[in-house]
């Protein structure tokens, strides 16, 4: 299967597991050319990013640690298969949905209307991407619903509490604060504070379901 076929496989939910046994240098070279592209595009307009973040490298970092974060979370499931390259490269093509933040609808609309669309797109790909993982473990690990919904969240609510606590983003701080300088992203911030604090909420059950999980997964192996 040809790479822009995988990806567009994969992008509308019908890629199966045998094929993303097969993904390979190719797949992740078009994932990782794709991240970093939509990174520019997403910051390319915002005055407030850093230079790490217009390069577009902050987005390919971020799929490094998501990567690793969701290897490791499965990796007491024992799942045959599992391997850093395989979780590495379909993250690096989840990307693709984020190419709707490089839309500049602010060069052609009022900051309200711009405000209102960003927050669209950012649940769009939010819900989009968040699906797409789903769709990945409950493929791949054939893992229950409740271990596939617990993997699902547990990297997203770490990495979004992570971000919190060191303010890299700047979006708690500014909300708080008050907004001094409209600008087409100050409704996405808002959402971003909103699910800060429904992970923070959700990152401790989280963790005990998981390593209740793995505990079963021991003690099943034991018998």
């Amino acid at each position: 299967m040809k790479v822009q076929d995988s990806i567009v496989r994969l992008l509308t939910f019908r890629l199966k597991r045998e094929d993303m046994l097969l993904f390979n240098n190719r797949h992740f070279i078009a994932g990782l050319i794709g991240t970093w592209l939509v990174g520019m595009g997403r910051y390319w307009d915002d005055p407030g990013a850093k230079m790490l973040q217009h390069l577009g490298m902050g987005s390919v970092i971020y799929i490094f640690v998501m990567a690793g974060l969701i290897w490791l979370i499965v990796l007491p499931f024992r799942i045959k298969g599992w391997k850093y390259f395989t979780v590495l490269t379909f993250v690096s093509l989840t990307s693709f949905p984020a190419i709707f933040y490089a839309i500049p609808v602010e060069r052609f609309l009022t900051i309200e209307t711009a405000n209102t669309i960003n927050v669209w797109f950012l649940a769009i790909v939010a819900a989009w991407r968040l699906g797409l993982l789903y769709y990945f473990l409950r493929e791949f690990t054939q893992l229950s619903v409740g271990k596939i919904l617990t993997i699902t969240l547990m990297p997203v609510c770490l990495i979004i509490s992570a971000l919190t606590a060191l303010n890299l983003h700047r979006v708690v701080f500014n909300v708080m604060g008050g907004v001094r300088n409209p600008t087409p992203h100050d409704s996405a911030y808002i959402v971003l504070l909103i699910l800060t604090t429904v992970s923070v909420i959700l990152i401790g059950p989280l963790i005990i379901a998981y390593f209740a999980f793995i505990y079963q997964k021991a003690k099943n192996l034991r018998k």
